[in-house]
């Protein structure tokens, strides 16, 4: 059995190394070996232990599960490699644990211990199998393996994995390019092209559904769109990718769908303003039901009957990405065209519109993740904030993953950040935003160079304003990280309004228990106010971040349903609530600021029936103490997490602050175990005690005393047993609308 953990490719294996190994000049048996050995000995294949020494975790691996016989526990499985600091060893995660992910309970750079696994037999190919990993339990958030490891690529690694395992996806969504086979950076051809026998765009239209085959095509990618990962149960294709670009010629424009393997292979090579020269592709016609950039600033006709296939097989398309000194100017090629616009325009333009920016970040919103219309998958996002000096107001942006890692998780303040084909979005009661698009690309401080839009009169003019600017002056204003709600929710409550992924605003438990990692879900529910209470959290000598005149933030209880709620059919909860409304928050700031010169706010408004109206604000409803009574089970812990509270952005903790507003990374990194942020301090924050019922909106009446409101909850799974709840809005009964 002992050769079932041989490398096909030769690698070593525990079978054939040495017992021991040395690491930091020091002698010492490795537990992973060892525990190896003695699965390789056992008679069942099954090894369980109770005193196992810690191991971390240093990569965690996400793919698409393989269809089996009976029910499917989850439509992903995981890979996770470990180490002892002297072996490692790559397992598969028994489905019933992958919940320790989706909640990042087990995470990279922590310390785990492994309390029973097996050896399972690849039944497809004799003598192949895994190591499945039946039961852990997490040690330390921290590692206390990895600072004794000087280089964890260096160390062995026994990989005894199914064969059938291609390429891994990026670990909290779909859209990213995961893994080596993303081939980036390969050098243009310094071919010469034949273009005599070249057709146009034009003429493509009229050979659809024709037997000619296509002559070749020689064309400038104007639009790039994010990746399509489009993988299923039973879905015989090894990498089922999809990407669409805009492409154009003399002619005009049409779309080119890159397909399967070929997005490993071209889609990080083919860029904007990247010149192709296409053979053996195919025509189909056009997917009517999909986005498409907004064009008509190219003035350049569109042919959107039919669209260009590239294929890696039958027929294989022959794909030569042409090197930028051998485009011709005689091949007319169109030069690329932008739509920039500056802050001070963009109240003018009309909802849904397309817009690139440019701008200086001021603010960078951590990183959450919403669940898409399609099961178990999600998006990423961040809010970002960015000035262009023609406005005492910051763009405000949404931005989702747009295929660019990197990019995305290196956005931070003080540097130059480009989107392009952005979306307006008004929005009654708030400034307007912009929203990314499929076809959205995000641009820095370091990946400008050779890009289109350098040349373009609005960059050079923002670039010029720059050059006006303080560093120290603009980072006094900046931040980082934090709870951010935008936009504003309505000025009236109806039962209509609904979240990013368009479910209806309606709280139920379930909602709570099943949120994953840093999954934001905006939810309503409906109750009465029965106490308020202010705590002060005494100040830092010297300032650590922000200081929020309040900060927002909700326990959420649940009162058992007694027998006569059981007849009557409701269900009966209490939410304590530290809490201002965000009626007095400036949302267009470079960070959530409050002022005392704003209007009374709700809460505030209760507490001034308080005897005692100074920094300890505390009422309680007459009912309370009786109503608490019957409380036995709380759902989740609350309190003022530090993952809610934004900070200053300062150059030499840029790092620490990139990690803390990112999300966990798929590897660990030594720069993982750099240090920490200090805990940062807010003057205090209202907890709103709201007991929920469901009633008859139109019989109560908006007193102080059983006061009925509808709140707005924003939910954020923090990681581990963290989760965020805060109020964004309260509504008095008088302003909730059924309609």
């Amino acid at each position: 059995l002992i050769s079932l953990f041989t490398r096909e490719n030769g690698e070593v294996g525990p079978h054939n190394s040495p017992s021991s190994s040395v690491v930091s000049g020091l002698t010492q048996e490795s537990f992973l070996q060892r525990t190896l050995e003695q699965l390789s000995s056992t008679q069942s294949l099954k090894l369980t232990t109770e005193d196992a020494a810690p191991v971390a975790v240093i990569a965690l691996q996400r793919y698409l599960s393989e269809q089996t016989e009976g029910q499917q526990l989850d439509t992903y499985s995981y890979d996770v490699t470990i180490t002892d600091g002297i072996w490692r060893a790559k397992c598969f995660l028994h489905p019933s644990l992958n919940h320790l992910v989706h909640r990042n309970v087990l995470r990279t750079g922590a310390d785990i211990s492994i309390t029973q696994c097996s050896f399972v037999y690849n039944e497809r190919r004799l003598g192949h199998g895994y190591i499945c990993v039946e039961k852990l339990s997490c040690v330390a958030e921290r590692s206390a393996v990895l600072p004794r490891v000087n280089t964890v690529s260096s160390l062995p690694i026994d990989v005894p994995l199914q064969v059938s395992r291609k390429h891994y996806l990026s670990l909290w969504n779909n859209d990213d390019p995961e893994g080596d086979i993303w081939m980036s950076g390969s050098p243009s051809a310094d071919t010469v092209l034949d273009v005599s026998k070249v057709t146009l765009l034009s003429s493509l239209e009229s050979s659809f559904r024709s037997t000619w085959k296509p002559l070749p095509l020689l064309v400038k990618i104007i639009h790039k769109s994010r990746l399509r990962y489009y993988g299923k149960f039973g879905l015989k294709i090894d990498y089922p990718y999809q990407a669409y670009f805009e492409v154009a010629d003399q002619s005009g424009t049409m779309s080119l769908v890159l397909w399967n393997e070929l997005c490993p292979e071209f889609y990080q090579r083919l860029n904007v303003g990247t010149v192709l020269y296409l053979q053996n592709y195919t025509l189909k016609q056009s997917y009517s039901n999909r986005s498409r950039p907004q064009m008509d600033h190219h003035r350049l006709k569109i042919f959107s009957s039919v669209e260009i296939c590239l294929n890696p097989r039958n027929p294989a398309s022959v794909v030569t990405v042409v090197s930028p000194k051998s485009i011709l100017p005689q091949w007319g090629l169109p030069d690329i065209s932008y739509q920039f616009i500056t802050r001070s325009e963009l109240e003018k333009l009309a909802n849904n519109s397309a817009c690139d920016v440019i701008g200086l970040v001021t603010f960078v919103g951590r990183v959450e993740r919403v669940k898409s219309k399609w099961k178990e998958k999600y998006w990423t996002y961040r809010w970002v904030h960015a000035v262009d000096g023609t406005s005492d107001r910051p763009f405000i942006l949404e931005l989702f993953s747009s295929s660019q890692a990197e990019i995305f998780s290196r956005i931070c303040p003080m540097t130059y950040l480009v989107c392009t084909q952005m979306r307006v979005c008004h929005v009654d009661g708030s400034l307007p935003y912009l929203t990314s698009s499929c076809e959205t690309e995000t641009f820095i401080t370091g990946y400008h160079k050779g890009q289109p839009y350098v040349s373009d009169p609005r960059v050079k003019s923002f670039i010029q304003w720059t050059k006006t600017l303080k560093d120290n002056v603009v980072l006094q204003k900046t931040a980082v990280g934090g709870y951010y709600c935008y936009p504003r929710p309505p000025r009236m409550f109806t039962q209509s309004v609904a979240d990013a992924s368009g479910q209806l605003l309606v709280f139920t438990c379930l909602e709570l228990e099943t949120l994953q990692y840093r999954e934001h879900k905006k939810l309503a529910i409906q109750g009465q106010i029965t106490a308020v209470h202010y705590t002060k959290r005494p100040k830092s000598t010297e300032p650590q971040g922000l200081e929020h005149k309040e900060v927002a933030n909700i326990i959420l209880k649940y009162l058992p349903k007694s027998n006569y709620h059981r007849k009557c059919k409701k269900s009966v909860g209490f939410l304590q609530v530290p809490s201002v409304s965000t009626d007095v928050c400036d949302q267009t700031a470079p960070y959530p600021s409050h002022s005392s010169a704003t209007k009374q706010t709700f809460v505030e408004s209760l507490t001034s029936h308080c005897s005692d109206n100074s920094n300890a604000l505390s009422w309680e409803s007459s009912s309370w103490p009786k109503q608490r009574q019957e409380v036995s089970e709380h759902l989740c812990k609350g309190g003022m997490w530090q993952d809610s509270i934004s900070r200053r952005f300062t150059l030499d903790e840029k790092n620490v602050l990139l990690q803390w507003s990112n999300l966990q990374p798929t590897r660990w990194t030594p720069e993982q175990t750099a240090d920490t942020l200090p805990p940062v301090l807010c003057p205090g924050y209202y907890q709103v005690t709201i007991l929920g019922k469901v009633a008859d909106l139109s019989s109560l009446t908006p007193d102080l005393e059983d006061t009925h409101v509808v709140c707005i909850l924003d939910f954020c799974h923090l990681g581990g047993d963290k989760v965020e709840v805060l109020i964004s809005k309260v509504y008095r009964v008088a302003e909730v609308s059924l309609d």
